[in-house]
């Protein structure tokens, strides 16, 4: 099989690229929590605050999010950017798949932790018993995307990818 050396390398810019435009959507939009009452719709994002048609900064706690987001979202976008150039033909081909995996990595953490920052920030503003309060599709969208993130930094960091089995020379 001529292409099996270059199968996880292309399995991890897939998951890498995916992640990354998950990433990138879920810092983008303010869909964070949610609450639909019958008196209208509240939404809470990284960038607003919307309360009854009325949007505001978000609380404080929502700038350590935001920051690690926006650090995953760049993280992600080097470990795709190494990723591709591991893919081409080179020397250092294993040299740069390994960091385009760490990079990946470092990206689902830094996202991981981002995710923890909100989960704790929204449960203190909320309280113990959130009610209508409901964690939205960016924050599920963000979870997608640590779990793809991860898999393509452990995808691209393994010593099999860049490695081209050689040829055995059959006997006669």
């Amino acid at each position: 099989f001529p292409a099996f050396g270059t199968m996880p390398v292309g399995g991890g810019l897939l998951c890498a690229a995916s992640g990354l435009a998950l990433l990138v959507t879920a810092t983008a939009t303010d869909f964070w929590l949610q609450h639909r009452a019958p008196g209208g719709t509240a939404a809470i994002g990284l960038w607003h605050l919307c309360l009854g048609g009325h949007c505001r900064p978000p609380p404080a706690f929502w700038d350590a999010t935001r920051v690690l987001m926006l650090l995953a979202v760049l993280a992600a976008a080097a470990g795709f950017a190494l990723g591709l150039s591991a893919a081409a033909a080179g020397a250092a081909r294993r040299a740069r798949a390994r960091a385009a995996g760490v990079t990946l990595l470092l990206a689902g953490v830094l996202a991981l932790l981002g995710l923890a920052v909100c989960t704790a920030g929204a449960r203190s503003l909320l309280g113990p018993a959130p009610g209508a309060w409901r964690l939205s599709w960016s924050y599920l969208l963000a979870w997608v995307a640590v779990v793809l993130t991860g898999s393509a930094g452990t995808g691209q960091g393994h010593p099999w990818v860049g490695h081209r089995p050689q040829r055995r020379a059959r006997p006669r």
